[in-house]
């Protein structure tokens, strides 16, 4: 892969390791860091990237480890298990989503953190679980695992009993049953 390749590829990855470095850490600032410092070891360890390769999948593991690496030199890591730092980047608004939004945010902020880890990789970046596993340093069946565990665990902390309970909300729900139940005219 040529050198502005490479750049390319880099840039088209920041969205993805921001989001994936603010799940991780909570906070915008620490995440912003954390995709600088990827980047730049990426980047000086362009040879070493494997053309064919998964390049997110390279990118999100520097990522993941740069962050261990962080919290193993200060000898502590953040738990943001009342989802205060959560809250703190939310954009609140005025609709009734909004508390759907809230509820879901703190029951992911209760997920053990290898599991919320690989339902954020998997279910929100679009990693596959191949993808996840090679970046956790994990089977594939421990990664399926662990989201299966998560969602579960997700879907008991919001009181979703089945797949009734998944889907819109009431407003949506009753506008889309006004106009399907309406006569279709030319």
């Amino acid at each position: 892969m040529s050198a502005p390749e490479f750049k390319d590829g880099l840039i088209k990855e920041i969205p993805n390791l921001r989001a994936f470095a603010a799940s991780l850490s909570g906070s915008m600032q620490l995440a912003d860091d954390l995709v600088q410092d990827t980047l730049l070891k990426a980047w000086g360890n362009s040879d070493k990237f494997e053309p064919g390769t998964s390049l997110r999948a390279w990118l999100f593991t520097i990522l993941r480890n740069t962050y261990y690496s962080l919290y193993r030199k200060r000898g502590r890591e953040v738990q943001d298990s009342e989802g205060t730092y959560a809250e703190r980047m939310a954009v609140h608004g005025n609709q009734e989503s909004h508390l759907d939004l809230a509820d879901f945010r703190k029951a992911l902020a209760k997920l053990p953190e290898e599991q919320r880890e690989v339902l954020i990789m998997v279910g929100a970046t679009g990693l596959s679980y191949e993808e996840a596993a090679e970046i956790c340093g994990v089977a594939i069946g421990t990664i399926k695992s662990r989201v299966n565990r998560a969602r579960t665990k997700l879907a008991e902390l919001l009181s979703i009993k089945g797949l009734d309970d998944l889907g819109p909300d009431r407003q949506s729900a009753a506008a889309v049953h006004r106009t399907s139940s309406e006569p279709i005219r030319p």
